[in-house]
């Protein structure tokens, strides 16, 4: 880019937009690729798009280009950026296991920093599972916990019998939380009948939960947890996840420029363990900061 193109940036970029309005958006060199395909294929693999190691370089060079400059072929400018590109769908997948050491997010492009299994001695960087901003990595998390891992939003299933005002009748020592299919209608909930009731946590207070159905005419359910009551968990929640859990993951590594910890890994697959229950009482270390190279 020369002294000449940044000035006159501003008229161009004036020019550009009375030619743009109501057509397609033109070719930008510096942004992802433009027939990218989907998140996710029919045949269930997941496409990841371009990763660029240096966000800011990155951003520098957009928007000079949306000003209408740095449009030429000076190598100077477009070596950089070309090398700036990381296509991640190129990267060999492979199989990752170890501990959770942090977590950050949600199933749609959050991350999970965890300490390899066969990492030895001193206190190494932990790899980073990037999960896919579109929420298509397959993720699942199982096992048991105390019934304290209870938040809003979270959907639980439990065997349980409702008055005509949708009280549980007796304290609920175990129950389920899981993550209902798309599309999923519960079954309605009728009183003085025991069964299988699935509602979303609206409310929790201590040992107090309130659930909603969203189906039938009792529709608001209140229940009272036992003291040491447990949860069964298979669900696909990050909010889920805790220091200490095992965690298996399978994606494409990057260890180059911008990866975060000892590596940044998209994930595809991941698999969450809950520490056993005994563990739970153990001191953990706190989350540590990761950040990119």
């Amino acid at each position: 880019m020369t002294p000449a193109s940044c000035n006159l940036s501003l008229l161009i970029v004036a020019v550009w937009a009375s030619v743009a309005l109501g057509q397609a958006a033109p070719y930008n060199p510096y942004a992802d690729a433009q027939d990218s395909p989907p998140p996710l294929a029919a045949d269930g693999t997941i496409h990841w798009g371009t990763f660029y190691k240096s966000a800011k370089l990155q951003q520098s060079y957009e928007r000079l280009w949306n000003l209408g400059a740095c449009r030429g072929s000076n190598k100077a400018i477009t070596v950089p950026v070309a090398e700036n590109k990381l296509v991640i769908d190129r990267l060999p997948e492979a199989e990752f296991t170890g501990v959770v050491r942090a977590v950050v997010g949600q199933a749609a492009g959050g991350m999970v920093a965890f300490d390899e299994s066969d990492s030895t001695g001193g206190d190494p960087e932990p790899l980073v599972a990037q999960f896919h901003p579109a929420g298509v990595t397959r993720f699942q998390i199982g096992g048991r916990a105390p019934a304290s891992i209870l938040t809003t939003g979270m959907v639980i299933r439990l065997r349980a019998e409702v008055d005509g005002k949708g009280h549980v009748i007796r304290p609920v020592s175990s129950f389920e939380i899981v993550t209902p299919p798309a599309g999923f209608v519960p079954d309605a909930v009728r009183p003085d009948q025991l069964e299988t009731i699935v509602g979303t946590v609206v409310s929790v207070h201590k040992n107090v939960v309130g659930l909603r159905v969203d189906a039938g005419k009792v529709r608001r359910i209140r229940l009272q947890l036992d003291p040491d009551a447990i949860a069964t968990i298979d669900a696909a929640r990050l909010d889920l996840v805790s220091t200490g859990d095992e965690i298996k993951v399978k994606g494409r590594l990057w260890t180059g420029e911008g990866a975060m910890g000892a590596g940044t890994i998209f994930v595809s697959d991941v698999v969450v363990s809950k520490r056993p229950l005994a563990d739970t009482a153990v001191a953990q270390p706190g989350p540590q900061t990761v950040g990119a190279r």
